[in-house]
């Protein structure tokens, strides 16, 4: 069982697309344990995006994702990660297959709507970034046993 964060941005979130999202990933068969809603400060945004930092695009970057609220997540299920991503799209929107989110509801490379981690590693430091561990609930849900068997 993977754990992984997910990131309505706010083109996502003022589109009223918050909902859209979550239904898709949950149509997967995938649990939401942690949810809120949020404005990002400059110094989580740095953090957040250090990799980035002294990229050309780093700038705009920031001024974006910290220009109105997102909405923050963490997923679980049977690879997580790699569901999630395939359930996102290309990180260019035009160029994102149909099907999904990002194909379907995103025209634009920095206007891409979500952000979810791209590895195991990557989703323990961002999900840290972003919760407290008594913020992550733990359940079962009587669906679990029919999405992926033991």
């Amino acid at each position: 069982m993977e754990r992984t964060f997910v990131m309505v941005k706010p083109d996502g979130v003022q589109r009223g697309l918050v909902g859209e999202v979550v239904g898709r990933l949950e149509r997967r068969g995938l649990r939401l344990v942690a949810l809120k809603l949020m404005r990002i400060t400059p110094d989580l945004a740095a953090r957040h995006y250090a990799e980035h930092q002294g990229k050309p695009f780093y700038p705009g970057l920031i001024d974006f994702i910290t220009s109105g609220p997102v909405v923050a997540m963490v997923w679980e299920g049977p690879r997580a990660v790699s569901v999630i991503r395939s359930s996102m799209g290309s990180t260019d929107s035009a160029a994102a297959n149909p099907g999904t989110i990002r194909g379907d509801l995103g025209v634009d490379k920095g206007y891409n709507l979500v952000h979810g981690s791209d590895s195991l590693e990557s989703s323990q430091r961002e999900i840290a970034l972003f919760f407290k561990p008594d913020e992550i609930l733990s359940y079962e849900r009587a669906v679990d046993r029919w999405v992926a068997p033991s």
